[in-house]
């Protein structure tokens, strides 16, 4: 797993900071989170400090109904602990000892602008990509019909030239040229632009292009779960490929089986046209139809049939 700084966070939930500013820079290396209603009750046993803490209305309200003295000495105890933040969620007010001990230990007391289940959910995922083990492929990562689609091949072989022509048909880019890929869990990869390149597209003769200013909104999405490798190679006389497409392939990224399939291309062969079939073709598969499987149960049958005519079971 990665780190992450606070101020990091911030920046991503849009969250306020309320005390502790000089801790912005604290790093978090675990995407859990926890809320430490337990622990307000006076039980520190299980206190997971190592996680950001999360305080909505139920703590809050447990909170308040605790003695002064109790108040003062139990949140004292969560900030010696030195968890990375707090952070309250929308509706919840900051009662102000988490104020003084945030200034006290420099650990940031945060403001969200969403309600408890909200932020949770939000928080864990943004920690989640942004501490997950990430590595990097060169291709076009493009969402095909809800099909997350990444292109792959040697240099020049056009890969962002097939993904303009796909976006001009109303699919939406992702990534050109460097795709950052993380997996979420076991199953799942997920891939988007690095922050340089988001929303652009490298046309060799033309330049750098900007996807939402040429194509709109619609052109363009943050990330993707990538389902299907599609590799451009060159078309070679001497090298078999699937006609029939019984075989399936993978490709592994983390503990990940991604489908792969390969394309020769050629001047002839509308590149496009074909990664967009191969698009269709895996979703259908996904819906319990596969066109190849289909094919050769009606070839078997009908070499079946062939062979009882010639053994004479049946007449011609």
């Amino acid at each position: 797993m990665g780190k992450i700084s606070i101020i990091e966070v911030i920046k991503g939930l849009k969250l306020e900071i309320l005390a502790g500013k000089d801790g912005v820079n604290r790093i978090v290396s675990n995407p859990s989170l926890t809320r430490p209603g337990l622990e307000l009750a006076g039980m520190f046993d299980f206190y997971e400090s190592d996680r950001i803490q999360i305080i909505g209305s139920k703590e809050s309200t447990f909170f308040h109904w605790l003695n002064e003295q109790d108040k003062k000495a139990r949140v004292e105890m969560l900030f010696e602990k030195d968890p990375p933040a707090f952070i309250f969620s929308k509706n919840v007010e900051v009662p102000s000892i988490f104020l003084e001990m945030g200034e006290k230990y420099n650990i940031p007391v945060l403001k969200s602008i969403y309600t408890t289940t909200s932020l949770f959910s939000e928080l864990f995922a943004f920690l989640q990509a942004r501490l997950a083990d990430r590595t990097s492929m060169h291709g076009v990562l493009l969402d095909i019909n809800g099909v997350g689609v990444l292109i792959t091949g040697k240099s020049g072989l056009g890969k962002s030239e097939v993904a303009l022509e796909l976006i001009r048909r109303g699919y939406i880019l992702v990534a050109d040229d460097i795709v950052e890929i993380y997996q979420v869990e076991k199953g799942i990869v997920i891939g988007e632009a690095p922050d340089m390149l988001k929303k652009y597209l490298e046309i060799r003769g033309v330049g750098i292009v900007n996807v939402v200013y040429l194509f709109g909104v619609r052109a363009y999405r943050q990330s993707k779960k990538i389902s299907l490798f599609v590799k451009l190679e060159k078309w070679d006389d001497n090298q078999d490929f699937d006609r029939l497409g019984l075989t399936e392939e993978y490709e592994k990224i983390f503990d990940t089986k991604v489908a792969t399939v390969s394309i020769p291309i050629t001047e002839a062969r509308n590149t496009a046209t074909l990664v967009e079939a191969a698009a269709f073709d895996f979703k259908s598969k996904q819906m319990g139809y596969h066109s190849a499987n289909d094919f050769n149960q009606l070839l078997n049958e009908q070499i079946k049939i062939n062979q009882m005519k010639v053994d004479g079971d049946i007449d011609e």
